[in-house]
């Protein structure tokens, strides 16, 4: 690494691995396309396209391939930057442009979470009133009810015939859901301790509470993992289970996915405080963890009001 004064910008030498990380993607991106071509069935069971059906198994392989690629990748690319900040690489300029790039990232995320929260908000108020206020002579979906949760409509698509969707019940917001609120909320406080801890050069505290934060993190996605398992076994609550189903599991889904990742942050950020990395002055990479998962607390909390509750 090439050593660079406090006032300029330190620049890493040329790097293989976000050609290998485009490559991996390619691959995964590729394998789904040809996965779901050469799988992709009707109602009845059949495939709609024989002649493609070879596709599926390479295509899975691929994904597999590519995710296995891009793993690997991130694992070494995020080793040389922890390296390259061990050594005293990044100094002030580095450190304001690290922040600033995150802020940037969560706010792609508060749009990506936006626009889901959009469309719920579009058929609950505008698309499954206006479909169920048609007069019954001239729509094509009769037994279409404006209420809400809506199970859709009965009738045909595109010339094929198929049944109504079964009837299914409503995620509550007690149970699970409440537990799950109150761990993401719990997870919050224990890394602003564990934050608290580090700025305190308290070894102890930051690791206990980072180590709590980790626990909980992992116990609501086994919460929601259960809470799925009960919908689709017990509610006949699905994917498929109109557009209520259909924005709660995007919804739901995504955020969990989010979770996992924050989870794994966690985890990281764990050993390297173990090891000793952080320092009161020094410990971006703490910050950086720590506002995404107070990111995923709120967007748990708009969650929880507008998919649950109301």
């Amino acid at each position: 690494m090439a050593s660079h004064s406090e006032n300029h910008y330190f620049v890493p030498h040329g790097s293989i691995y976000p050609a290998l990380i485009s490559v991996g993607l390619l691959s995964m991106a590729s394998g789904f396309v040809f996965n779901v071509t050469g799988s992709d069935t009707r109602l009845d069971g059949s495939i709609k396209n024989p002649a493609l059906s070879y596709l599926a198994t390479p295509g899975k392989y691929m994904m597999y391939f590519g995710l296995a690629v891009i793993l690997t990748m991130m694992f070494k690319w995020l080793s040389a930057v922890v390296t390259e900040s061990l050594t005293g690489q990044y100094k002030k300029w580095e450190d304001k442009s690290f922040r600033i790039g995150m802020i940037v990232f969560i706010c792609s995320e508060v749009a990506f979470f936006a626009a889901f929260f959009g469309a719920l908000f579009y058929m609950r108020v505008l698309s499954v009133p206006d479909l169920a206020s048609y007069a019954p002579d001239i729509t094509p979906y009769k037994d279409f009810l404006s209420a809400w949760p809506s199970q859709g409509p009965g009738g045909t698509v595109l010339g094929e015939a198929y049944k109504p969707n079964p009837a299914f019940h409503p995620m509550s917001w007690s149970g699970l859901p409440l537990i799950n609120t109150l761990l993401l909320l719990s997870s919050g406080a224990t890394i602003t301790w564990a934050h608290w801890g580090l700025i305190k050069n308290n070894r102890k505290q930051l690791i206990i509470g980072l180590f709590l934060t980790v626990a909980l993190g992992v116990t609501f996605l086994c919460c929601q993992a259960a809470e799925y398992h009960h919908a689709y076994t017990e509610m006949g609550l699905t994917l498929k289970s109109g557009a209520y189903g259909a924005t709660f599991f995007m919804l739901t889904g995504f955020h969990g996915f989010h979770v996992t990742i924050g989870t794994l942050m966690l985890i990281v950020i764990l050993l390297r405080s173990i090891k000793g990395h952080f320092t009161p002055e020094h410990h971006f990479g703490f910050e950086g963890v720590a506002w995404y998962w107070h990111f995923v607390d709120v967007v748990w909390l708009g969650l929880y009001i507008f998919v649950y509750m109301l």
